[in-house]
């Protein structure tokens, strides 16, 4: 039997538990529109998205950390402190901190490190479905864009 045959049920037994409560401890979509994605909302990482994801649009300048203007470890930086959290100025330094985990463990609003050998060069908040929001480089914007290597390491932030 298929997860949406069990959904009646279960909002039924449910009683007093939320349909997000539901689809987080179900670890998929139990509840049509629900998602570890809506869950996540209510976390640290899923604050610091909502933040980064409000900057689009935002000027890339290297070395800016908002509130107007960013580089990728600014804009991670800026939505993390947002969101209650402190990060380190730079990529490989936010990479340092973090709680490094694999990629199939990755939740939306992870920092998705981009490398080189062991050096990080670039950062951005996983979105979910392959996609980062990050402040890419000179002449360009924050924006949402699928991730484009599988040169990258995944961390979480404590």
């Amino acid at each position: 039997m298929s997860a949406q045959k069990h959904v009646p049920f279960l909002m039924t037994r449910a009683g007093a538990v939320s349909a997000l409560t539901l689809a987080a401890v179900g670890g998929s979509m139990l509840v049509p529109g629900a998602s570890s994605e809506a869950y996540a909302a209510t976390t640290h990482a899923g604050k610091a998205l909502k933040v980064a994801a409000s900057k689009k649009g935002a000027p890339y300048r290297y070395g800016a950390m908002g509130p107007s203007r960013f580089d990728c470890s600014g804009l991670t930086l800026y939505s993390y402190k947002k969101a209650g959290k402190k990060l380190p100025r730079t990529a490989q330094q936010q990479y340092n901190k973090t709680r490094h985990i694999r990629a199939s463990s990755r939740q939306v609003g992870d920092l998705v490190f981009f490398h080189s050998g062991s050096s990080v060069y670039h950062v951005g908040i996983y979105a979910g479905s392959g996609k980062i929001w990050h402040s890419p480089k000179t002449g360009s914007w924050v924006k949402l864009e699928k991730i484009w290597t599988k040169s990258v390491w995944y961390g979480r932030v404590g």
